[in-house]
């Protein structure tokens, strides 16, 4: 093996191959060789990385990536990360991804039924924002939220209670749901705002409640908080009238949930 030292060109040998580095340590098939426009390292004899005129890189084997699945052996582009066929991600890695975004919902008309119901809601949610604008019943009964697991939608054991602020300082209890609207006008009352529920306990499935709904028809704007303990994890939130028989006519609900 010659060893060339040139004034102008430096140190030179020659390229060795996977098999035989040119630049190695003790272990002679281990170390850095070179081709045409291309600098390699090899170990064990076998090409592990390399890199071209391009300055792609290209690798023997696929690269670990940590949260799962594997990246492919060779990345070109302009720092875009590659992963290779079909990677995989766990759930548990899924679900802190999605609890992080606010997602949502299907507005639905509150023109028709007895009650409109947000289904489906994942099992990770920590927090709902139900909104309403421009909603109104055919009737008097007061509207109120109502939540439900895979049992059903539960209408009892609601904790807490609402009052609207038009100078008369009425407020209640309430039992069967959380109510969040005082007026008692019957048709004349429209209601926008929201209503926030977020989860206080996810052993004993207790939400909190908090929210104001303002009427377009009245100088009035309600005020509503409670609890709820559910008996296993929400997937349900049904917007409905205590009478339970007055009919949405006007208006939509939707939600967010994260």
């Amino acid at each position: 093996m010659t060893l060339i030292l040139s004034g102008t060109d430096g140190l030179s040998d020659i390229d060795g191959s996977a098999a035989t580095p040119a630049i190695r340590g003790t272990d002679a098939n281990t170390g850095i060789f070179f081709g045409a426009d291309t600098v390699g390292i090899s170990t064990g004899g076998t090409s592990a990385l390399s890199i071209d005129a391009s300055q792609a890189v290209t690798l023997t084997n696929a690269l670990p990536v940590a949260s799962g699945g594997t990246g492919v052996t060779t990345s070109t582009g302009t720092g875009a990360v590659v992963l290779g066929t079909s990677p995989s991600i766990s759930g548990a890695v899924l679900s802190s991804m999605a609890s992080s975004v606010i997602t949502s919902g299907t507005a639905v008309a509150s023109t028709s039924g007895t009650s409109i119901d947000f289904t489906g809601i994942p099992s990770w949610v920590k927090r709902i924002t139900v909104m309403f604008q421009g909603v109104s019943t055919t009737g008097a009964s007061k509207t109120i939220i109502q939540l439900g697991d895979s049992g059903g939608v539960e209408t009892s054991g609601y904790l807490g209670s609402s009052t609207f602020a038009d100078g008369s300082g009425t407020a209640e209890n309430f039992s069967s749901g959380f109510i969040f609207s005082m007026r008692t006008g019957g048709t004349a009352a429209i209601r926008h705002g929201v209503i926030v529920l977020s989860l206080v306990d996810s052993s004993t499935n207790a939400w909190a409640e908090m929210g104001n709904i303002g009427s377009s028809d009245t100088a009035a704007v309600t005020v509503s908080a409670g609890s709820k303990a559910l008996s296993a994890t929400l997937d349900r939130v049904r917007i409905t009238t205590v009478s339970g028989t007055d009919t949405f006519d006007a208006g939509s609900i939707n939600i967010l949930f994260e």
